[in-house]
C-alpha cells in the first residue's frame, strides 16, 4: 500500500468512525441524548425562598451563600427575583452574581420567566416571546445552560389543546432556534396549567423537535394519573428537575416517595441537575434543609 492509498483509507475509516458515533447518539425525537447510567448534581430553585426574596429580606448572591453552606452544588436563579424583572438585570448586575456564585463553588444551572403561549391573539404572544428571548440572553450571560419556562395559564375558551398547539409549537420552536444561537436550552416545565398530564408535555416536545428544547420535570404538578408512572415517562426528556416535598393524585397532595423517584431515574437513566423546590408555611431555610436532608438520605450527594 502506498502513501496516498494509506491516506485514502485513513480518511474512509475516519469518516466510518464518525459515522458510527453519531448514528449511536442519533437524535430520537424531543428524548435528551446523553450518556447512559446515572450521575446527579443536587440544586436549589429560588422558589423556595419566594416570599423572602420578594419582601427583599434576602437577594440572590445571599442565596448562592444559603447554597454554599449547605452544600447545593447549583441554583436555579429565577429570574423573578432579579430587581426589575421583567425587565432584564443590567450587565452589572449578571456579572457580579456571576462571580459570587464561581468563587462560591455554585452553579447556576438555570433562570427562568413566566410566559403564557396559549394566548389565541398572536400580538399578545409576541412580548411574551420576546420575554423569553430577551431571559435567554441573561441565561446565556450567567453562564447558565437552562432557561425555565412555562406553556400557558390554560387551555383557552373557545379552544382545544390541539387547537393551540400548532401556535405554540411555533412559538417555541422560534424561542429553541434563539436558544441554540446562544447556547441556551429552553427547559419546558409541566405546572398542571395547559399541560396536565406527561403526554400532553411529550406531544408538545416532540411537536418542537429541537435538541434545545426539553422538559424541566416538575413531580408535584402530575395530577391526572400514578404521578410515579407519569415521572417515568417524563426522565428521557427532562433536562432539569423540580424535586418537591409533595406529588398529587388530583386535588390531594401526599409526601413525595423519593425511593420511586429514584428508582425512575436508576431504570430511564439521567445525568444532570437535580433542584429541590420546598414549598408552603415556614421558614424557608429550615425547610429547605430538612427537605434536602430527606433527599440526601435516598440520593447521596
Amino acid at each position: 500500500m502506498n502513501r496516498r492509498e494509506f491516506f485514502q483509507r485513513g480518511v474512509h475509516l475516519a469518516a466510518a468512525s464518525s459515522l458510527a458515533v453519531h448514528s449511536g447518539a442519533t437524535w430520537a425525537q424531543g428524548k435528551v441524548p446523553r450518556t447512559g447510567g446515572v450521575k446527579l448534581k443536587l440544586g436549589l430553585n429560588a422558589y423556595s425562598f419566594d416570599r423572602t426574596l420578594r419582601a427583599g429580606e434576602m437577594t440572590l448572591e445571599d442565596l448562592v451563600v444559603y447554597c454554599a453552606q449547605n452544600g447545593f452544588d447549583a441554583l436555579d436563579a429565577t429570574g423573578y427575583y432579579f430587581p426589575g424583572y421583567p425587565k432584564v438585570p443590567g450587565d452589572d448586575t449578571i456579572r457580579s452574581l456571576k462571580k459570587k456564585a464561581y468563587l462560591n463553588g455554585v452553579t447556576l444551572s438555570s433562570t427562568g420567566v413566566r410566559n403564557d403561549f396559549s394566548l389565541p391573539d398572536a400580538a399578545l404572544r409576541k412580548p411574551e416571546v420576546q420575554l423569553v428571548k430577551d431571559w435567554t440572553v441573561v441565561a446565556a450571560k450567567l453562564g447558565a445552560p437552562v432557561i425555565r419556562v412555562f406553556s400557558g395559564a390554560k387551555v383557552p375558551d373557545g379552544h382545544t389543546f390541539d387547537s393551540v398547539l400548532p401556535w405554540m409549537t411555533a412559538d417555541f420552536k422560534e424561542c429553541a432556534a434563539w436558544g441554540r444561537q446562544n447556547g441556551v436550552i429552553l427547559g419546558l416545565q409541566n405546572h398542571n396549567d395547559f399541560l396536565k398530564t406527561a403526554d400532553q408535555t411529550i406531544q408538545l416536545v416532540k411537536a418542537v423537535d429541537s435538541e434545545w428544547f426539553g422538559v424541566i420535570l416538575d413531580i408535584g404538578s402530575l395530577r391526572s394519573a400514578d404521578p410515579y408512572e407519569e415521572i417515568e415517562k417524563l426522565v428521557p426528556y427532562a433536562v432539569s428537575w423540580q424535586l418537591k416535598e409533595n406529588v398529587g393524585y388530583g386535588t390531594r397532595e401526599v409526601p413525595t416517595d423519593l425511593r420511586k423517584v429514584k428508582a425512575a431515574i436508576d431504570k430511564v437513566g439521567y445525568r444532570g441537575f437535580l433542584p429541590i423546590e420546598a414549598l408552603g408555611a415556614g421558614d424557608p431555610r429550615e425547610k429547605v434543609a430538612k427537605f434536602i436532608a430527606q433527599v440526601r438520605s435516598v440520593f447521596g450527594g
